[in-house]
């Protein structure tokens, strides 16, 4: 990847660009967990104020991609990333800077603007490619991206050990420069098809609003994402109560589910072009379906173990891998002139809808019933997306030019 970074581009960004954005959109949200205590310690804070950084940015960036997907529709992909990536890097700084912790939660909420990574790698892919390809460069992407959940609380409690918890948002701002750098540089602009207005673009969204297919894709997509927030939640609980694992090897095994992940996003990259998208989605929703429902079979059966746990997770994981490309580039796909607000609305209704399933995990596992509650709330969430994905199958059989309607 060859980049002039003096000069703005004119052509359309590399895969490695977006994957770069994409990827600390998500290391934002994670990578300083490991020092919240610390954070809550240095203010003199209560540590349920000092989580506000992590609940407060969720509320934030959820509605941050309702309007950053419409905006990059109207005003361009490039223009609305590099804005973006800038407030990242004031936040960024402004967080290393803080002197209390009112101070440090204003600017960690600015730091929400890096979700832009996520909304408008999505869009810019779509704005590139046709819909099976598209989804063939997502899955390439989420596979290599899907490191950056692995990596960055390991990275960001090793900072905090040796340099203290300020150290992680000091890398965070070099992280920030180098994404605003590769943006000017590498990023022009893919949006060809922009409305002359905002009441001109609003003319266009009862195009999207309406379409089932649309609200089918994202539903499947939200719940095939819950199901993992779910899991994540609850297994710690899980392994504690019930196989007295140590911290080490509940991360280990969080990290399982990823790594199915990783194996389903490579299929997807290498099938998206010559299998039918629907296909790829549907098959993935089965073997969702088929990991935590044979692993409840075997829990109720005094057959319960880590491998059986553990081995439910991969099962989600690898069927999200099939999912998740694929419906994101279907969603998109309805009207690709409205490829950026579909994604950031999808977006949205994933963090809200993870939101809830996370409250709901924490409310109701319980050390006795652990591992019934989390495949429970994991297979009716991988249930709901198979429904989900058959209700748009169903859309195509009954009205295959729904998205196609101005």
């Amino acid at each position: 990847m060859t980049v002039t970074i003096l000069r703005p581009a004119q052509t359309p960004p590399s895969l490695m660009t977006l994957i770069f954005g994409t990827a600390l959109s998500v290391l934002s949200l994670n990578m300083f967990l490991p020092s919240l205590p610390g954070i809550a310690a240095a203010f003199d804070a209560d540590y349920g104020l000092a989580n506000l950084s992590v609940a407060g940015y969720l509320a934030i960036s959820a509605v941050l991609q309702i309007l950053m997907g419409p905006l990059s529709d109207l005003y361009g992909r490039r223009r609305i990333m590099l804005i973006c990536c800038a407030l990242f890097v004031v936040a960024s700084i402004g967080c290393a800077l803080a002197s209390n912790i009112w101070v440090f939660l204003g600017f960690r909420l600015l730091q929400g603007a890096i979700i832009s990574g996520q909304v408008i790698s999505r869009a810019v892919i779509r704005d590139m490619y046709p819909p099976s390809e598209a989804a063939s460069k997502l899955g390439y992407m989420a596979m290599i991206m899907a490191l950056a959940p692995m990596t960055g609380p390991m990275i960001g409690g090793a900072l905090d050990m040796a340099f203290g918890w300020r150290s992680g948002f000091w890398l965070y701002t070099a992280l920030g420069v180098i994404v605003l750098l590769l943006t000017w540089g590498d990023m022009g602009e893919t949006n060809t098809s922009r409305s002359a207005t905002f009441r001109a673009q609003m003319r266009l969204y009862p195009g999207l609003f309406s379409s089932r297919r649309f609200w089918g894709y994202s539903a499947c997509v939200a719940f095939s994402i819950g199901g993992f927030y779910s899991f994540v939640t609850g297994a710690p609980m899980v392994a504690a109560a019930w196989f007295d694992l140590s911290p080490a090897m509940v991360g280990l095994g969080i990290g399982i589910i990823t790594c199915g992940f990783m194996v389903g996003n490579f299929i997807t990259g290498r099938l998206a072009q010559r299998v039918r998208l629907l296909t790829l989605i549907l098959i993935g929703r089965v073997i969702s379906c088929v990991g935590p429902a044979l692993g409840l079979g075997l829990f109720w059966g005094g057959q319960g173990s880590e491998w059986v746990f553990f081995g439910s997770a991969i099962c989600v994981g690898l069927g999200n891998g099939l999912t998740i490309a694929n419906a994101s580039a279907g969603l998109m796909s309805v009207r690709p002139d409205l490829a950026g607000s579909a994604a950031g609305l999808s977006g949205a209704m994933t963090v809200a809808l993870g939101a809830a399933l996370t409250t709901a995990t924490g409310l109701l596992v319980q050390p006795d019933t652990a591992p019934f509650v989390v495949l429970g709330i994991m297979l009716t969430a991988s249930v709901l997306a198979l429904i989900s994905a058959v209700y748009v199958q169903i859309v195509d059989s009954a009205d295959p030019l729904e998205p196609a309607k101005p």
